[in-house]
């Protein structure tokens, strides 16, 4: 039983860094439409400059605080001098803008502090506690403590204030938006901005867990996107659960079932999602879209 809880424990904490980068994912979704594949890459050039700054005497927070402020920036000008040219495109294009973006930055990182493995360090203590005879890392009580506040952030920004409403209105459709006299680009450029800010949190949350390196988040992206699609676009509590549950059902899997053991466990988010897309497209927790003609 000690063993099952241990994996239930480990399970959640890995399903927080997914959760992380999902909620970021969500919250550019909402903002504009689209899906950002660079949201990874965005939130490791944050980290990168959260740790150059702590190699110059800048204390930990304070240097995550201005992280969180530089990607604000970066990801409103992104959205006002990139993107901005093909969100009335085909989204697919758009998409693919977003991949060569996260390319792009991958290099720069690797150009500027090379691919070598750098120690970030930690916000929360490295020990641990017991509970029930199992062992929790206080980091990773700390990282989850923190993704569950910005996902009860998140879902009350779009359900209970005029700018989370304001910038579903502009992603659903900008044109109605702009008649109603909505600022549709500065609206646009707020969504990509908090959600960098997001990813700053995430990479900051992360790089402790994983090392730092250009394509640290490179796997933990492709966990986001499953857990996007299990909970639901529309939905921040969803996508976080989601990569709970993903998390937890990995470890399980990998421990208890012989025929997909630790080679295979990656293989678990994706056989949820097969049957997660034929049960229900919308996600577990996401909202039907109607459309009428």
């Amino acid at each position: 039983m000690g063993k099952f809880v241990q994996l239930v424990v480990d399970g959640l904490s890995t399903g927080s860094i997914y959760g992380a980068i999902a909620l970021a994912i969500v919250l550019v979704n909402q903002a504009t439409g689209l899906i950002n594949f660079a949201q990874g890459g965005m939130a490791v050039l944050a980290a990168y400059v959260a740790w150059w700054l702590t190699t110059h005497d800048v204390p930990l927070v304070l240097a995550i605080l201005i992280s969180i402020l530089f990607s604000f920036v970066l990801g409103a000008v992104v959205e006002r001098w990139l993107m901005r040219r093909f969100e009335r495109g085909d989204p697919d294009t758009a998409v693919v803008v977003t991949i060569g973006l996260l390319t792009l930055i991958t290099g720069i990182c690797g150009w500027l502090w090379t691919y070598n493995n750098q120690q970030f360090p930690s916000l929360f203590p490295l020990g641990t506690v017991s509970v029930l005879g199992v062992s929790i890392s206080i980091r990773s009580i700390g990282t989850t403590l923190v993704i569950i506040v910005a996902m009860l952030l998140l879902q009350g920004l779009f359900v209970g204030t005029k700018l989370g409403l304001a910038l579903r209105a502009v992603a659903i459709n900008p044109q109605s938006a702009a008649f109603s006299g909505l600022p549709v680009g500065r609206l646009l450029m707020v969504g990509w901005g908090l959600a960098a800010a997001l990813g700053a949190v995430a990479g900051a949350l992360v790089a402790p867990q994983l090392t730092l390196t250009p394509g640290m988040l490179d796997n933990a992206l492709v966990y986001a996107l499953a857990a996007v699609i299990l909970g639901g676009l529309t939905s921040p509590i969803g996508v976080v659960v989601a990569a709970w549950i993903i998390g937890v059902l990995e470890n399980l899997a990998a421990v208890y079932v012989d025929f997909i053991g630790f080679d295979l466990k990656v293989a678990v988010p994706f056989i949820l999602i097969f049957v997660v897309l034929i049960v229900r497209p919308q996600g577990l927790f996401g909202r039907k879209v109607v459309v009428r003609v």
